[in-house]
């Protein structure tokens, strides 16, 4: 699977254009906001709005970071995780941080929300699975993976999550309004400013600070 980070709406609660992260530093939508509970996507996200990388080392813009979501933080109702899924569909909010595959199945579930990747870039994300060296079931995992990744199973699964599909043959398989939802399948020039998020381990430390102070902040 892969997908996208962006911005889910409701189209009835939001009537300014959702093409950038600036709308979620907008009062207008005071607590009507929900974040994703998730330090390098939410500080990723500041760090787009930004014109940086969010892959960023440099400590400067971190903190630049760290101050515009404090900034933020009285307009956020709530940092959420899977449970942003209920709330959206039952209208809770106006705006949120999701993950694509998730604004696809809360588009199937409420008519009135939208999904936009924001034109400052955002998480372009892949999903993989792996077999550690120290496996002592090789065979049978790599039997489960071929199983997963026949383009017939792999519809199954894609018609059930709603997430994108890598696989050729199962894209071709998908009704023709799920290819072009532009939420699952992004054209190139809306991922143009994307980035795959690269281990930080080293500056790791920061991050984890500012994301407590952040947290922290009444």
């Amino acid at each position: 699977m892969w997908g996208t980070v962006g911005i889910l709406y409701n189209k009835k609660m939001v009537d300014d254009p959702v093409d950038s992260w600036d709308i979620l530093w907008n009062p207008k939508y005071a607590k009507n906001i929900f974040m994703l509970d998730s330090q390098r996507d939410s500080i990723g996200v500041a760090l787009k709005k930004l014109g940086y990388s969010l892959n960023s080392r440099n400590e400067a813009e971190l903190e630049e970071a760290k101050q515009i979501l404090i900034e933020q933080k009285p307009l956020v109702l709530a940092y959420v995780g899977d449970e942003v899924k209920d709330k959206m569909i039952s209208g809770e909010a106006a705006l949120a941080v999701v993950w694509s595959g998730d604004a696809t199945f809360m588009k199937w579930e409420n008519p009135d929300l939208e999904y936009a990747i924001p034109k400052e870039g955002s998480n372009l994300w892949f999903d993989a699975m792996v077999i550690p060296k120290s496996s002592k079931n090789k065979k049978e995992a790599e039997l489960f993976i071929n199983f997963m990744t026949d383009p017939k199973i792999a519809l199954r699964n894609v018609n059930y999550i709603g997430y994108s599909t890598p696989n050729k043959a199962t894209l071709e398989m998908l009704d023709e309004e799920i290819r072009n939802d532009k939420t699952a399948y992004p054209d190139d020039e809306d991922i143009e400013h994307c980035e795959v998020f690269v281990d930080v381990s080293d500056i790791i430390g920061v991050y984890n600070r500012i994301w407590d102070e952040v947290m922290a902040e009444n």
